[in-house]
């Protein structure tokens, strides 16, 4: 019988998601958090924005009420619409209000630092 784990999702800040990074691929299941930019009822498609990067999110088969200005994280698979034009299709959505964005960023950054040197010994 067949194991189906679902990945948590790597936890990857916006600016880092580019084409050099090992999460751009096609389904790739990352974690993403970023401030509500725009939400289109219509085709339930979310833009997050972190810094200078920005992320489309299709939350179809979640059930959040959303909210302009507010901060979301997201858990999903990573799909590209067009050429390098990604999209995240959210499994998982929460909304994380009250979270500070740098201090965040700070302990990713720290995380990622451990688990290199714990690669390394």
């Amino acid at each position: 019988m067949a194991s189906s784990v679902v990945s948590s999702g790597a936890l990857v800040v916006l600016e880092e998601l580019n084409s050099s990074s090992p999460q751009f691929q096609n389904g790739a299941s990352i974690r993403v958090t970023g401030k509500l930019l725009d939400y289109t009822v219509e085709t339930a498609v979310a833009v997050i924005v972190d810094g200078n990067a920005t992320l489309k999110i299709d939350t179809k088969h979640l059930k959040i009420n959303y909210r302009v200005g507010s901060i979301y994280q997201f858990i999903g698979e990573l799909f590209f619409e067009s050429e390098n034009q990604p999209i995240l299709k959210a499994r998982v959505g929460r909304n994380v209000d009250g979270m500070d964005l740098n201090l965040y960023r700070q302990s990713l950054r720290l995380l990622k630092e451990f688990q290199a040197e714990q690669t390394y010994n």
